[in-house]
């Protein structure tokens, strides 16, 4: 009987032990393996610092692109916030950097998912930037919650898609899209208000053009997002920007294969500068306030190119239409199209193909193989 009562508290005593084992060993887990987030450096270059105190040394130079693991964050006495940092280095270095500079993988994701939307559209157009802006991860500049990062001055990127949006109702609450950086204290500064004031001078306008686009990985971690239109200058290739005379040039593609590149600008030079044949899609200048679900184009514009010659010509040129956006270029075999989606007098949106070919003498011609029916333009 003794003894039967010895080895059950024998076996007690070690099923205590090894529950004690256990939860030391879980809380010691704990202790090294604490909660972390993986990030992406924004800028250009950043530096990781021994702390956020103004006499912190510096540690490590991190680049636009390499991915840092989260460990903690504060905030400075100046409001700014900080992260502290692991950088993917050989001795795995460890310090602080403005959160300013980081992009979450959280955020990333989101910003790719914006991008995944749009994967199969070809570039429509290219731009650039007027000054240095927020890309965003929707079109609403009512708050800064959907910041992804603050854009350079002469960034460049892809047009895929534009959308027009009510401007926000009050402009107090309304940042300009030029000053602001994201993982900052946001300020009612002078700055603003000026910018603000500036917006006011259009008081007839009740919305505004947003461009949805691709950047490269050079420009940006995040590869797509929205961009404020008023920030945004189109990038015209010089080969047909003299011919934008009357109307403004919404998208273009050019129609040649041997130089059937994108459009972004990060292309070679001399192959921009070659003359080829365009499809232009052109849309009417007025003065007349823009509406929410006004067409995004009014007539197609296609450019041939005599090499013998070495001088352009109108190949085709459409009636006024309600037009569209994506414009698609497409082969099959030997024939070429362009694919656009066109509003009929019915006002259903239906989608058009328009036949590229060259006749007998070399020159480039257009059939409208499928346009839906409309009454005939005095035009």
């Amino acid at each position: 009987m003794k003894s039967k009562r010895s080895s059950f508290y024998l076996t007690a005593s070690l099923m205590l032990f090894a529950l004690g084992c256990l939860i030391g060993c879980s809380t010691l887990a704990k202790k090294l393996t604490p909660k972390e987030e993986t990030g992406v450096v924004l800028a250009r270059r950043a530096m990781v610092r021994s702390s956020y105190a103004p006499v912190a040394a510096d540690l490590v130079t991190v680049n636009r692109g390499d991915q840092v693991d989260i460990l903690d964050s504060d905030t400075a006495d100046n409001g700014e916030r900080w992260l502290r940092v692991r950088v993917h280095d050989e001795t795995g270095t460890e310090g602080w950097i403005e959160a300013r500079n980081i992009m979450t993988q959280k955020v990333l994701d989101s910003a790719r998912e914006v991008a995944q939307q749009e994967a199969n559209i070809p570039a429509q157009a290219s731009g650039q930037l007027r000054a240095s802006t927020n890309l965003r991860l929707s079109p609403d500049r009512s708050n800064n919650d959907n910041i992804l990062m603050r854009l350079e001055s002469g960034s460049t990127f892809e047009i895929v898609g534009w959308k027009r949006v009510p401007k926000p109702k009050s402009s107090e609450t309304t940042e300009t899209d030029i000053a602001p950086r994201a993982g900052t204290v946001q300020q009612n500064t002078g700055r603003q208000r000026r910018g603000e004031s500036d917006e006011q001078q259009e008081p007839e306008e009740t919305n505004e053009l947003w461009y949805k686009v691709r950047l490269e990985p050079s420009i940006s971690p995040a590869p797509a997002g929205w961009i404020y239109g008023k920030q945004v200058e189109l990038k015209v290739p010089s080969d047909i920007i003299f011919y934008r005379t009357g109307r403004e040039f919404v998208a273009w593609h050019r129609l040649d294969e041997e130089a059937d590149t994108n459009v972004s600008g990060t292309r070679d030079a001399a192959r921009e500068a070659k003359p080829g044949s365009w499809v232009i899609l052109e849309r009417s200048n007025s003065n007349e306030p823009h509406k929410i679900d006004e067409p995004d184009f009014d007539r197609i514009y296609v450019l041939g190119y005599d090499k013998v010659n070495q001088e352009h010509y109108t190949a085709y040129r459409s009636p006024d239409i309600k037009g569209y956006l994506p414009l698609r270029v497409e082969t099959q075999g030997s024939e070429k199209f362009f694919v656009i989606r066109v509003q009929g007098d019915d006002g259903q949106i239906t989608e058009a193909r328009y036949k590229v070919y060259r006749d007998d003498r070399g020159l480039l011609k257009v059939t409208a193989m499928n346009e839906p029916p409309r009454e005939r333009h005095r035009r």
